[in-house]
């Protein structure tokens, strides 16, 4: 396992165009789940009246989700190809469960968009790549499921490249680097294997397009920066937080600080899918044992740093965002939750300083009133709770963040400075 390069996978996309069927069915094609656990799958479909979701419940384990079809909470399962260890994250379509959905993204290093052939582009699939986008996650692969709902037709495959094309140029993706392969998740036509049914398609299979991706560069000289996601006692172990290595390494007898907290304590071990680690770098997701906190005294949204060079926790920010989607107008004063790496708090937007052309980056207005849907503006933000965040410069991963409201969400963004805490 640790001899192959690791990556972080994320599934996206609109409820209900397959992406737990899509992640299943390359499980199952890569020998990650076996004939006997698919059958079992099959038998539990069966029971609850859903058959063709076997390969669906593979990541959709929590017994709600299976009465209701669609995935709540992210699943972390593994699989391998010849080239790659893959950690898959399978996030959540359906529109109340998008909180859970940016914090995988903000975990993950490519990401397969699942769109169907049938609907093309829809609500979640914009909402899905415009996140990925702001997230940061450059790699990705638009898989046109349910090509057998489609007939395997050229021509609904071509309609539906076409609207996925336009959305992700608009967002300023190269669309002529990105990979679009027409497949069926529920018969398996083109996931591993060449298909059969649609002879004028010469392209890869969503495995050979999956393996196509690269490894992004490890930021080991970074400090150390790893947002807990959440934390265990485990008896005769101790504390264990659980979480992903953004930046820097970690090594057991390591001195640590979380912020915000400012509490310190040492790593005594480190273990990932169940094996010992002697060092934690980037993308590793792993689980920590340490002494000198408890588990009370640590939560989800904190960042693990060395005391030499701690997190930083914001008195206030300032960072661009683009308003996805709001009722009315955003003004000073507005407080939503902002999610920021593993972290969810209400936030105060004090200042509007400009509002920009979202086309050429001009500045069109200083200091508006208000910001409406489609804007993109430089605001100024106080958290209302201690928060860990950082400057997109200089921590990618821990200065962008989602703007969530009333179970939508708003906007999204990138921290251009930070106004430390005064300690």
């Amino acid at each position: 396992m640790a001899d192959k390069p690791h990556m972080n996978l994320i599934f996206i996309g609109h409820v209900d165009h397959g992406k737990s069927t899509t992640v299943g069915r390359l499980f199952y094609e890569t020998g990650a789940i076996s004939d006997r656990d698919l059958a079992k799958y099959k038998e539990i479909a069966a029971q609850v009246n859903r058959p063709t979701f076997e390969f669906a419940f593979l990541m959709d384990s929590l017994k709600e989700e299976r009465e209701r079809g669609i995935t709540i909470d992210i699943a972390h399962r593994d699989f391998q190809t010849d080239k790659y260890y893959f950690t898959v994250i399978d996030a959540p379509g359906h529109k109340d469960f998008v909180k859970n959905m940016i914090t995988g993204a903000s975990q993950a290093d490519a990401a397969v968009l699942v769109v169907s052939a049938v609907d093309g582009v829809m609500a979640q699939t914009r909402e899905h790549a415009i996140l990925a986008n702001v997230l940061g996650i450059r790699q990705i692969v638009v898989g046109i499921n349910k090509m057998d709902a489609a007939k395997f037709e050229q021509s609904k495959y071509e309609e539906a490249k076409k609207g996925v094309s336009d959305l992700l140029k608009g967002l300023g993706y190269k669309v002529e680097n990105i990979l679009f392969v027409p497949y069926s998740a529920l018969e398996g036509s083109n996931v591993a294997k060449k298909p059969t049914t649609m002879p004028w398609y010469s392209g890869p299979s969503l495995l050979d397009a999956i393996n196509a991706f690269t490894v992004p560069p490890k930021p080991m000289d970074k400090p150390l920066r790893l947002p807990i996601q959440d934390v265990f006692s485990i008896s005769g172990f101790g504390t264990v937080p659980v979480g992903r290595v953004e930046t820097g390494v970690m090594k057991p007898g390591d001195k640590i600080v979380l912020m915000p907290s400012g509490l310190s304590a040492e790593v005594k071990s480190i273990e990932m899918h169940h094996k010992q680690l002697n060092q934690a770098e980037p993308g590793d997701n792993v689980g920590f044992n340490i002494k000198g906190i408890e588990k009370k005294d640590i939560k989800r949204g904190d960042v693990v740093g060395s005391p030499s060079n701690p997190p930083t926790v914001a008195a206030e920010f300032t960072a661009q965002i683009i308003v996805l989607h709001h009722q009315n107008v955003i003004a000073k004063g507005y407080t939503p939750v902002f999610h920021v790496h593993t972290a969810q708090i209400a936030c105060t937007i004090t200042d509007i300083l400009e509002k920009k052309d979202p086309k050429t980056g001009q500045v069109l207005e200083k200091n508006p009133e208000t910001i409406k849907t489609g804007d993109i503006a430089v605001i100024k933000v106080k958290p209302t709770k201690p928060l860990v965040i950082e400057k997109a410069a200089d921590f990618p991963q821990l200065g962008s963040f989602a703007i969530r409201d009333m179970g939508e969400t708003v906007g999204a963004g990138k921290v251009i400075e930070v106004t430390p805490r005064q300690q």
